[in-house]
């Protein structure tokens, strides 16, 4: 694998937003999120017309960086998607 850098300027990470977790400049959206319809079958155009606010090149991006941070963005997803996790920081019946 090549030790190329690949510059990404459609991602942001900022510590204010998301926890720092990288997400789509000038948004919210974290990169888990697109990655995650991505790998659930979606195409750019069907997560484009989730995200209106987004451009082709954003989602294009978002992906390449999934694809150059792999093990980080899995990491995120699987978190996110931990049932035991959520139960336990959340238990039922506290409001």
């Amino acid at each position: 694998m090549s030790d190329l850098k690949v510059n990404h300027p459609y991602i942001a990470k900022d510590e204010d937003i998301q926890g720092g977790k990288p997400t789509v400049k000038g948004s919210r959206i974290p990169i888990s999120v697109l990655v995650t319809y991505y790998k659930s079958g979606n195409d750019i155009d069907e997560i484009l017309n989730l995200y209106p606010q987004l451009t082709p090149a954003k989602v294009h991006d978002a992906i390449s960086y999934y694809y150059d941070n792999q093990e980080q963005i899995d990491d995120e997803i699987n978190k996110l998607q931990d049932e035991n996790r959520w139960q336990e920081k959340y238990p039922p019946g506290k409001a």
